[in-house]
């Protein structure tokens, strides 16, 4: 046998042999409730190249900072299921109270939150063991959204039947604090030096600007009909707020607390994200069964990416 022909032997086994290795991405990754699965967007293309199962209505959603696990509620089931995200299968399920809903993790991953809405609790999952290690009962109602702060030191937690937001001390290991903000509080997120958070007042159609040192709102800005997501720019300097009942998504400069572009998107937009370096904005339209994306720097919407039924947010990594 010729030495060429042996070479092409050895080169046809290896490529058989050597695992398959999922591109470095960054990859938005959408829970669909409706169709009980993950859709999974190449961010470079905005082209679906995955589906992953996730149980019965996949909802709220965080990735591991390595990129390779995802955690996602699982609502009916009552459980938060865990991806493998280079295998793009599950990965197993921990349990949780009745009606998991938001889930955030630590910036080192060593925490996930999961607001859990008929008992009232956030839920601390030790990533490491993979259980629950504590739990937090909040003075709110229905929580939704459970969100660290960059330090890691706090969450705050946005419950769908008041007007305030929770903050829990993650070493006191309980609630600390509880600011008002407007009707039914939904999406929250932070300035990236954590001196502020944003948190979207469903049914006041406005966001409340809190400050993180004293804990007492500083502003107050009208954003559009049924305010719900909120996604804060890396450079601080812009925060975009979805409107569900608009199908808009408005851009708020920090400078001046005030709306300098409303973008049309899909309908019912919910939860978004960013790419990490902020240009791309990935919007979970709801309605529409699609993910719009923006052009950050054209606020523009530049495509449509249809995923699963009922998309109800975006989480990239």
């Amino acid at each position: 046998m010729s030495s060429g022909s042996r070479f092409a032997r050895w080169a046809a086994w290896s490529a058989l042999a050597l695992p398959v290795i999922v591109a470095a991405g960054p990859f938005a990754y959408v829970p669909n409730e409706g169709s009980g699965t993950v859709s999974v967007i190449d961010t470079a293309t905005d082209k679906v190249v995955a589906e992953i199962p996730a149980g019965a209505k996949p909802r709220g959603t965080a990735i591991s900072p390595d990129g390779r696990t995802a955690y996602v509620s699982d609502q009916p089931n009552n459980r938060l299921v865990l991806l493998d995200l280079v295998q793009r299968r599950g990965a197993g399920a921990i349990a949780l109270g009745e009606s998991p809903e938001g889930v955030g993790i630590s910036p080192d991953g060593r925490w996930v939150v999961a607001a859990v809405e008929e008992s009232n609790d956030v839920a601390f999952i030790d990533t490491g063991a993979a259980k629950v290690a504590f739990v937090v009962t909040v003075h709110g109602k229905n929580p939704e959204h459970a969100v660290f702060s960059p330090d890691g030191r706090r969450v705050f937690v946005s419950a769908e039947e008041g007007g305030a937001v929770d903050v829990i001390d993650v070493a006191q290991r309980k609630q600390v604090a509880q600011v008002g903000v407007g009707a039914r509080p939904r999406g929250i997120g932070f300035s990236p030096d954590g001196t502020r958070a944003y948190v979207a007042a469903e049914n006041a159609d406005e966001v409340s600007v809190i400050d993180t040192g004293d804990l007492r709102v500083v502003a107050r800005i009208a954003a559009g009909k049924r305010s719900n997501g909120i996604a804060v720019h890396p450079d601080g300097q812009r925060v975009f707020v979805s409107n569900g009942g608009d199908a808009t998504v408005s851009v708020i400069d920090t400078a001046t607390n005030r709306v300098t572009a409303t973008i049309p998107v899909g309908q019912r937009p919910w939860n978004m994200a960013l790419t990490p370096d902020g240009r791309k904005l990935y919007v979970a339209c709801g309605r529409s069964g699609s993910v719009s994306v923006i052009d950050v720097d054209k606020a523009a919407r530049v495509a449509d990416v249809a995923v699963g039924k009922l998309p109800w947010g975006v989480a990239i990594r």
